[in-house]
């Protein structure tokens, strides 16, 4: 638990830097908040007790920009600089996540946070953005991907994965994947091709597509299909995609997720049962995807596969 909520901190903030911490309880009384440096929260006595607080029933947040040197608070006023962009999905989360991976309207995240069941928080490691232009673009991001239009403060705090979350019984343990290492600008997040892409993975158009007429991501996504479907061996096709989408950021993590997608909606759409696909996903990707992570990503892509086939059949 400890080193996985210690690669968290160091991947999201550098030496030196102030943070906050929140330990919030069911008794709002009993709510703790705490700024140290990232050196002092990166000690194994303190990752230490705040798992104890977690196990006695606190859930455990921190702050998503860093606090400027010498602060005592978690004001707006107080926050340094803009080190991440977030998205909270609460709702429809399997879906929208797919429709959010896949699309060409903002880079590869630098986080994806299980927080719950069906329930994700996005980051993404930014440079570039004032305190306007983040509140602005993470409206447009949860516009586009149906998130929480609410969580727009320069100083929200999200969950530690490594933790468990313990608004649940039994609680649920905050696990994390990391899709990308690569620090995003502003010119990289382009909303307008995001909403396209997310309208047309939730209605699961899977039409040819005339050159030119879609986006790239929708481009590749109609020629997966039609591979698959004429038996093309899905360890070559993603090989295949990943060389063809070379300026994704992450090819093969691209590739992996859309090949994996348009599988188990083929095998959902022969008949096979929905945990035969989730076993499947598994065993495809166990020697490539952490264990912890293996069995919660096949069972997300097999309802986003779910919830395609399902609207397919209406349209």
């Amino acid at each position: 638990m400890n080193e996985t909520a210690r690669n968290f901190f160091t991947r999201c903030f550098a030496p030196r830097e102030t943070i906050a911490l929140l330990l919030r309880t069911e008794n709002a009384a009993k709510t703790q908040q705490r700024v140290v440096t990232l050196e002092q929260a990166l000690t194994s006595r303190y990752l230490g007790w705040l798992a104890h607080e977690n196990y006695i029933g606190a859930n455990i947040y921190v702050a998503a920009n860093p606090l400027r040197a010498g602060s005592r608070r978690r004001t707006k006023e107080c926050i340094d600089s803009i080190r991440h962009l977030y998205l909270d999905i609460d709702e429809d989360g399997d879906a929208r996540l797919a429709a959010l991976r896949a699309s060409d309207g903002v880079p590869p995240a630098s986080a994806i946070l299980s927080t719950s069941p069906g329930r994700y928080q996005v980051l993404w490691r930014v440079e570039g953005f004032d305190f306007a232009g983040q509140e602005l673009m993470l409206k447009q991001i949860a516009s586009a991907f149906g998130g929480d239009p609410a969580c727009t403060d320069c100083n929200r705090v999200l969950r530690i994965p490594g933790f468990y979350n313990r608004k649940y019984s039994p609680a649920h343990f905050v696990a994390v994947e990391y899709p990308s290492e690569a620090t995003a600008h502003p010119s990289d997040f382009r909303l307008l091709d995001a909403c396209a892409m997310s309208a047309f993975l939730l209605r699961e158009n899977a039409r040819p597509v005339a050159p030119g007429k879609h986006s790239h991501s929708e481009s590749d996504w109609a020629w997966v299909l039609h591979e698959l479907a004429h038996g093309k061996d899905a360890v070559t096709l993603t090989r295949e995609l990943a060389s063809r989408r070379s300026d994704k950021p992450n090819p093969l993590y691209y590739a992996q997720r859309t090949i994996d997608v348009a599988s188990a909606r083929q095998w959902l759409i022969e008949g096979n049962d929905i945990d035969d696909v989730i076993a499947a996903l598994e065993a495809r990707r166990c020697s490539e995807v952490p264990a912890a992570l293996c069995s919660a990503r096949a069972r997300e892509i097999a309802t986003t596969a779910q919830r395609m086939v399902a609207r397919r059949k209406t349209d």
